[in-house]
């Protein structure tokens, strides 16, 4: 992992875990550990072919969110880096799951939901959008304020 990208993931990690501290204080919760958490997270950065970022973010608004929380994925932020060159081609965002095996079935069916088929397929009449894709699940740590 190249240390650029190293720090990217770093600080979207560090901006979601701020986030939702933020969000559980403004509204006085306490955000508690689970006896048994299964949840995890979900980091993925898609890098985007050249001129096709604009209409990445297009498709993300206006179909995948809706689709990922249709499918049982729960979304928790997305980014764009600040420098180049990533920034113009990156996008890196984050998902939670209730349970590792839950994740595999939310993406079973995402993949397989028709609308999600048309939505890529539409987006896609001038070619690809993304040329690459990586994932990686995350555990929270114990003393994590968002699990």
């Amino acid at each position: 992992m190249s240390t650029k990208f190293g720090r990217i993931v770093c600080a979207a990690l560090l901006l979601a875990a701020g986030y939702a501290a933020g969000r559980a204080a403004s509204f006085g919760l306490v955000v508690h550990a689970q006896a048994q958490n299964t949840r995890v997270f979900e980091l993925r950065t898609y890098t985007a072919n050249e001129g096709k970022l604009a209409a990445l973010h297009s498709r993300f608004r206006d179909h995948t969110l809706k689709l990922f929380e249709k499918h049982g994925i729960r979304n928790i932020g997305y980014w764009t880096p600040r420098d180049t060159p990533l920034s113009a081609n990156t996008l890196i965002y984050i998902l939670a799951h209730e349970s590792p095996e839950a994740a595999q079935a939310s993406w079973a069916g995402f993949r397989n939901d028709p609308d999600w088929q048309k939505a890529r397929t539409a987006s896609e009449v001038d070619g690809k959008l993304v040329s690459k894709v990586d994932s990686v699940y995350l555990n929270p740590a114990d003393y994590s304020p968002l699990k």
